[in-house]
């Protein structure tokens, strides 16, 4: 056989052995890329995205889109050449897979999670809606979740209404971790609370729940990385009775980073005429009960997502600014916002066509 044709045979079969090795070698590494944008005043399987009963609404043409991420599963594992492919291509990103799936959450875990979160992100968007309105809200302090073999395990229970810690009045969630740090573990902490099912009996009867129990739990230390501290084992969080009914039909889809959009759907629904006059405005963000709009993960696939189904103007966390700003879609104009009231001054100027107006991200934020 010929020198030179020994050298190519020798180069192709290296060739196709480091191509199966790289098929074979499994990497720490999972991927993000643009996943289905979704117009909150439109419909989506066949109904309206938000549905209104019990007050005035109105229709809504424009287009106010929350935009998502798809992610590969928790148990899948990337390949070399995957990663490497990933790594190329413009509109995806290969990010390490604890980035994802910290400290090894399965893929139920994470959806549990994600669903979670969207849930208490709608509720955080309805809120945020209406206070803007000045449509006043009632809320009130429940337990979120139990943490399974924890002292408060059995003693209290998801949707309990926590009213007081130790006699101190509880007016925010995180009032309640700061009381019970105050003690030191295996002390007794005494929680004076409105039982759920008192509370669901309450509000179908229109009424305030009135009767309370106290619930004294021993408490723990603390197992996680940070400081060790007193905990009983639960979460808390905010509770609303709304006057009038809001669903947000939206299956499939998960995490807390579509309130600001749902937020500002809800605001356009319950107002005459078109927020964006005829533009196609996408956005993310969190929100908070006060309209405080936080930072999202994987923006840069969010803009590119938004770009492609036709928006004009991304409506942009403060502290997402400076990634999204790096590669920016041709025809996209990212717009920076910090709460509901700069996003609805910002479609103020976008449907005026005043776009001078506007506070812009650029790579410094």
């Amino acid at each position: 056989m010929p020198r030179r044709t020994a050298t190519m045979l020798a180069s192709t079969l290296m060739l196709i052995a480091l191509l199966c090795a790289g098929l074979l070698i499994p990497v720490p590494y999972s991927e993000m890329s643009p996943g289905p944008t979704v117009n909150t005043l439109g419909d989506h399987d066949g109904e309206p995205v938000l549905q209104i009963s019990g007050h005035k609404s109105y229709p809504a043409s424009g287009h106010l889109n929350m935009t998502t991420v798809r992610v590969t599963s928790a148990d899948y594992r990337m390949n070399l050449v995957e990663a490497v492919y990933g790594w190329l291509a413009h509109d995806d990103k290969v990010v390490p897979h604890d980035t994802l799936y910290p400290d090894g959450k399965t893929e139920q875990q994470s959806t549990q999670e994600n669903a979670e979160e969207f849930s208490q992100s709608q509720e955080s968007a309805k809120v945020a809606a209406l206070k803007e309105l000045g449509v006043p809200v009632r809320s009130w302090v429940i337990v979120a979740t139990v943490v399974k073999g924890s002292p408060a395990e059995g003693k209290l229970h998801a949707g309990d209404v926590i009213k007081a810690v130790d006699g101190a009045a509880v007016r925010q969630p995180s009032d309640v971790a700061k009381l019970v740090t105050k003690h030191q573990p295996g002390q007794k902490v005494v929680f004076t609370v409105v039982p759920a099912k008192d509370q669901a009996a309450a509000e179908k009867a229109n009424k305030t729940a009135t009767r309370t129990q106290d619930v004294t739990i021993t408490t723990t230390t603390s197992d996680d990385t940070g400081a060790k501290r007193a905990i009983v084992g639960i979460s808390a969080g905010t509770d609303h009775t709304f006057p009038f009914t809001i669903d947000i039909k939206l299956a499939d889809v998960g995490g807390p980073s579509a309130g600001l959009m749902f937020s500002l759907g809800i605001y356009d629904k319950l107002t005459p005429g078109d927020l964006t006059g005829g533009k196609f405005v996408a956005g993310t963000g969190t929100i908070d009960d006060d309209g405080k709009v936080g930072p999202i993960g994987g923006v840069e696939m969010k803009t590119v997502g938004a770009r492609s189904k036709g928006a004009q103007y991304f409506l942009t966390p403060a502290d997402n600014c400076a990634a999204a700003a790096k590669d920016t879609p041709s025809g996209l104009t990212l717009v920076k916002v910090k709460t509901i009231g700069d996003a609805l001054d910002a479609l103020k100027d976008i449907r005026s066509g005043d776009t001078a107006a506007l506070t812009t991200c650029t790579t410094k934020g």
